[in-house]
């Protein structure tokens, strides 16, 4: 009885591997082994980045909102110290946003802030 081969599944899964890794430089989008190896390297810097991201994002609102800020003569630490103080529910992702796309209703923000600490 002939031994059992299961090269149909083996050429498979090698084919799906080697599509994941085109655009690789050298062997690594060519040679099963070296773009299994750079796979799970990119899996890993993937899985790592979606995390990081959300503190990358967070730093970038936070520079827009300061930055927003000292022109209108506020702190940061400040306006969002009084931000809370007033129960405004709006987290930095939507306050970066209206500094940037709606300035006359972040300025009123500001007003109100204002307004809190003196």
């Amino acid at each position: 009885m002939p031994r059992v081969v299961n090269a149909v599944v083996t050429k498979k899964r090698r084919k799906r591997l080697l599509k994941r890794a085109q655009g690789y430089f050298g062997n690594k989008s060519r040679l099963f082994r070296y773009a299994r190896e750079e796979i799970r390297h990119a899996d890993v810097f993937a899985y790592r980045d979606r995390k990081r991201e959300k503190t990358v994002m967070r730093k970038l609102w936070i520079i827009r909102i300061n930055a927003a800020c000292r022109e209108l003569n506020i702190p940061y630490c400040r306006f969002i110290n009084a931000v809370k103080q007033l129960k405004i529910d709006l987290d930095r992702r939507a306050l970066s946003e209206l500094a940037i796309h709606d300035p006359e209703a972040f300025k009123a923000i500001v007003a109100k802030a204002k307004t809190v600490l003196n």
